[in-house]
């Protein structure tokens, strides 16, 4: 009796602590249940367990080829979690990060041939005179507990003060070559601005200098990374399994997050076209669409806080096979309603089904990523946040 009393009692301890943290912080999610939860969803019963918990706002993960998990803190700590266990200790080397609303260490990437090279990519923001910053990108090679040989490779031209929209999300295409996105940093005018890398994709070579066959190579008015222009806050990136097509999504403002296909030398039109409105509820533009702009493949109304993109190819959630997930961090701008968004495809590649999972948990989710193990991995953004592991109850 007296253990079930403790027990309450330091429930009723967490449940007031989760309800002061939600006064205080409009971006904090609820305490979190004990796990493992199993919940239905549409055409699967899942389990979710914690795989690792105390991480300080994880924003990205990825895998290396001998299974060890690479996670990144946006407070600048690069963790590694080894045989399903994070170590307590950081991995040194990482460069110095600018500290911002949602500035930090951002994405972490290993190099297509890293068995051999042993080299990661990882991209931050960088602090310059006063509270400028802009979003950059460095290349170091993993030995054992540090990074070594560490090298800055690119700086994009976008420094401002604002503390929120600098992308830096990765992914290398089936050409070989380093996509990046960069954002606007919340000045709309830069993602037309041809001289700055603000709201655009960029492709670059392995060493960070401009693909030489890139869209506006040698055209005056143009920087030469440029691959893409017109995107807001791009917070996922992720090359589709069967087409190798280069998928992006950003937020939007009020209303108007989107998944873009995104191709050489296009427009994708922020500001100049959105679904969405400003935050104090004023029109950006008159209309959606415009010729010579291009609409995007999907788009939310209200917004979601979209973050994170991947598909899942594998087999042991078969029901999933070919789906595409999303994050969400909270939606229409309402606190605690963040969850994995999973979408559907008809035969022609079209979407179909949105399906919301772990809404129940209420929680930011700042990534989602299939493991080599075929289930699917769920980073929260909180601090301190967990990662969470989906996989079958059956």
């Amino acid at each position: 009796m007296r253990n079930a009393f403790v027990a309450a009692a330091v429930a009723a301890v967490a449940f007031v602590s989760g309800q002061a943290a939600l006064a205080q912080d409009p971006r904090a999610s609820p305490p979190l249940p004990s796990f493992p939860q199993v919940y239905e969803t549409a055409d699967l019963k899942i389990r979710v367990v914690k795989v690792a918990d105390g991480l300080a706002n994880p924003w990205s993960l990825a895998w290396l080829p001998n299974g060890d998990l690479l996670i990144t803190e946006r407070e600048g700590q690069l963790r590694v979690l080894r045989g399903g266990v994070l170590d307590p200790e950081p991995i040194a080397g990482v460069p110095e990060v600018r500290i911002t609303l949602l500035g930090g260490l951002l994405d972490v990437l290993p190099h297509p041939n890293f068995a051999a090279n042993q080299l990661i990519y990882l991209s931050y923001s960088k602090g310059g005179e006063g509270n400028l910053a802009t979003t950059a990108l460095v290349r170091g090679r993993l030995d054992g507990q540090a990074l070594k040989d560490v090298k800055e490779i690119f700086v994009a031209d976008n420094w401002s003060n604002s503390p929120t929209n600098f992308g830096g999300r990765m992914v290398f295409g089936r050409d070989g070559m380093l996509y990046m996105t960069v954002g606007e940093r919340q000045e709309p005018e830069r993602a037309q601005n041809t001289m700055l890398h603000g709201g655009k994709v960029l492709r670059l070579r392995d060493d960070g200098t401009a693909a030489p066959d890139n869209p506006f190579a040698g055209k005056q008015g143009y920087l030469p990374e440029i691959y893409s222009v017109g995107h807001r806050s791009p917070q996922g990136l992720a090359v589709h399994p069967v087409t190798g097509e280069l998928w992006e999504n950003e937020h939007g403002p009020l209303g108007g997050d989107e998944i873009n296909i995104v191709r050489a030398g296009l427009n994708y039109g922020w500001p100049l076209v959105t679904f969405g409105k400003d935050y104090d509820g004023t029109v950006i533009s008159e209309s959606a669409v415009r010729e010579g702009l291009e609409s995007p493949f999907m788009f939310w109304v209200p917004s979601i806080a979209i973050s994170g993109l991947s598909f899942y190819t594998g087999d042991r959630l078969a029901a999933w096979k070919g789906n595409a997930f999303v994050g969400s961090m909270m939606e229409g701008r309402t606190r605690a309603t963040g969850h994995v968004q999973r979408i559907t495809f008809s035969d022609d590649g079209q979407p179909i089904q949105r399906e919301p999972i772990l809404a129940q948990l209420r929680q930011r989710i700042r990534d989602v990523r299939p493991g080599p193990d075929g289930l699917l991995y769920v980073l929260t953004d909180q601090n301190p946040g967990v990662l969470l592991r989906i996989e079958p109850a059956e």
